[in-house]
């Protein structure tokens, strides 16, 4: 395992060579933590079309993870930029891990429209999006993905060896949407609705999603050299898969910690 000091070297390493594009968070050290040096981003008015074309945009950037609220952070980057989307957002299930931690937001669903409708916006004309989802909320989720204009093309299914919770029934299963803006092409080889789960201990967040069944998504629907970016980027396992298979990546984390935990992952990754 890196250890604390090492993985904050890599940190500072990367801040110092890539900066921060204009209008979007610094991050400075203090003490053993990363944390935000400027202000929160203001958040649009939604429903207010005049404000949101007032907004100043920002060329996208690349190969970061910005510390902030998607809802606040999409708006402000450039429109039509962003080749794939892969995320796993929070199943509004105020679910807590057994050692006591939780997911930012997913107590409720007052971010849920306005966040797709941000990720659609971004998204390049007919390109795809990927999204876990909770089942006993897919409802909420399907309105979400429609009122931003998104259409469900495809569903996947991760089945587990081990049982994550029972109720009724057992739970031994993952599931995510394929999501389509625009008319993008079928590929050539489909990928299977069925992908491989690998347990991950949830070592460094308590949804974390194994790279096993982040890679082939990754390599289905993006481009080597093409940006993909998750909007909850958690600990940043979507991130480094793109990392590993050449894209480039761009993620948005709400929570400080694991924001940082992202982030030196990655950096560590990328300096391998």
């Amino acid at each position: 395992m890196v250890g604390a000091k090492a993985l904050y070297t890599a940190q500072l390493a990367v801040n110092s060579q890539i900066g921060s594009p204009r209008g979007l968070p610094q991050f400075a050290h203090d003490g053993w933590r990363l944390a935000p040096s400027d202000v929160p981003l203001s958040p649009p008015t939604w429903g207010s079309q005049q404000r949101e074309a007032n907004m100043t945009t920002i060329d996208i950037p690349r190969n970061t993870i910005i510390h902030g609220d998607c809802v606040q952070v999409l708006p402000q980057l450039q429109a039509g930029s962003v080749d794939f989307a892969l995320t796993d957002p929070p199943y509004l299930a105020r679910y807590k891990s057994r050692d006591g931690r939780g997911v930012p937001n997913d107590d409720n669903d007052r971010w849920l429209n306005p966040a797709f409708a941000a990720l659609y916006r971004v998204l390049a004309p007919d390109s795809f999006a990927v999204s876990f989802y909770g089942w006993p909320r897919a409802d909420r989720f399907m309105a979400a993905y429609r009122a931003a204009g998104f259409r469900v093309v495809g569903h996947f299914v991760c089945p587990k060896r081990y049982t994550s919770s029972a109720a009724f029934v057992s739970y031994r299963h993952e599931c995510a949407h394929l999501l389509a803006k625009g008319e993008p092409a079928k590929p050539q080889r489909p990928i299977a609705d069925v992908l491989p789960w690998d347990y991950t201990a949830n070592k460094l967040h308590p949804t974390q999603k194994p790279l096993s069944t982040l890679k082939p998504l990754v390599l289905a629907f993006s481009r080597p050299g093409g940006l993909v970016l998750d909007p909850f980027a958690g600990s940043g396992s979507s991130l480094l898969a793109a990392q590993q298979l050449g894209r480039n990546w761009l993620g948005v984390e709400l929570d400080a910690g694991y924001h940082a935990i992202a982030s030196t992952r990655l950096a560590v990754a990328g300096a391998a």
